[in-house]
């Protein structure tokens, strides 16, 4: 998968951008807030239909306008796919694979493979359960359509099912029909959810082990642990179980909406025990078993985005990861920095095929973040 090209109007700080891209390595350099990370955002939005920093689309408009549109030009297995992202306040998000708009946006999730590393993905290890289920159900969802939609349907029964706890309370009132009904719908869905998950780990840990070790150079055994109430009782069970608590709640406490991800490193928890050094290495391997299960999944190489790694790993680690992009030929990268001297320094001592892109030399026409 390669990025060609790439077009922006009023996205983000940028009124307007445009540029060819190099098949290899892209070197995105310059000044904080000319939009580094921006560019390696839209280039995420194509992919995924959304921002990965800011996923409330009318925030991704620049100020003082009142749409915006991204246009990528990518070659994808030899043929050429154009792909336009737009949106206009007011309207509805309008993505378009070739001229031709999607009925829904989730069609379009896993055709353009990405896997971003930002300094924002400490958030893993450091926040609560509901980023660790975000990343894993984004990895998934990249390959199983089905797994997609069912998350989609389980999310919006689980709203429902919210609203009627909330229409109970405020109602002094309780029908156990309806709420039969919701109850379920979540069970057939989440069950496909909780099987799928548990196989993808099964699946992911071997291939995040041989990474944690490639990347820290150290024979250190990590897991990643797959938490969930359904381990050990039905959906039914939670629900009777539950029942009482929800109500006084007013929201469903149990289901696959509560899963989590355990992450260890000898043992002991990365978030308690890990040092900053194995952290960050967790986080890169954890990236990269993400790009080695959908290259594999898929038979394409992801685009890779390293957004602004020279500020959060030591210029050594960094080093690593460019050698080991461009030995193993893990395909197009684009990596931002704010010192152009540091990056080209790094990426020539790896690679023979690379392009630098200094914001704060192109004549461009944007605002400052």
């Amino acid at each position: 998968m390669i990025l060609k090209s790439l077009s922006l109007l009023h996205y983000k700080n940028f009124d307007a951008f445009e540029y060819k891209f190099d098949s290899k390595i892209n070197c995105i350099v310059g000044e904080n807030g000319k939009g580094k990370t921006n560019i390696l955002d839209s280039i995420y939005h194509l992919a995924y239909t959304k921002s990965y920093f800011n996923p409330i689309t009318s925030q991704n408009i620049q100020h003082g306008q009142d749409f915006f549109v991204v246009d990528g030009q990518f070659e994808r297995q030899s043929k050429t796919e154009n792909i336009i992202v737009s949106f206009k306040k007011g309207q509805k998000k309008i993505v378009k694979r070739n001229a031709k708009a999607y009925d829904k946006l989730s069609e379009h999730v896993g055709f353009i493979p990405v896997v971003i590393i930002s300094p924002t993905d400490r958030d893993l290890i450091l926040e609560g359960s509901d980023v660790r289920r975000k990343f894993m159900d984004s990895v998934i969802s990249q390959v199983d359509k089905k797994y997609l939609n069912n998350l989609i349907k389980y999310n919006k029964i689980l709203s429902q099912r919210n609203a009627l706890l909330k229409y109970f309370a405020a109602n002094r009132t309780y029908d156990s029909t309806t709420l039969s009904v919701y109850n379920e719908q979540m069970q057939d869905l989440g069950q496909y959810i909780y099987n799928t998950r548990q196989q993808f780990i099964k699946d992911f840990e071997p291939i995040l082990t041989q990474r944690y070790q490639e990347i820290c150079q150290k024979d250190e055994p990590i897991q990643i642990t797959y938490k969930s109430q359904l381990h050990k009782q039905s959906f039914q069970d939670l629900f009777e179980k539950n029942l009482q608590k929800d109500m006084a709640l007013q929201y469903t406490s149990v289901g696959t909406h509560k899963d989590d991800l355990l992450f260890d490193i000898k043992g002991y928890p990365v978030k308690k025990f890990g040092s900053q050094g194995q952290q960050k290495s967790y986080l890169i391997a954890l990236k990269f078993a993400q790009y080695d299960y959908l290259k594999e999944s898929q038979g394409l190489n992801p685009i890779l985005l390293l957004d602004d790694i020279f500020d959060k790993l030591d210029e050594n680690r960094v080093k690593h990861i460019v050698s080991m992009v461009t030995q193993q030929d893990l395909g197009q990268m684009f990596i931002s920095d704010t010192h152009p001297e540091r990056t080209e320094n790094v990426v020539k001592a790896h690679a023979k095929q690379y392009k630098m892109i200094n914001l704060n030399e192109l004549n461009l026409t944007h605002e400052s973040a």
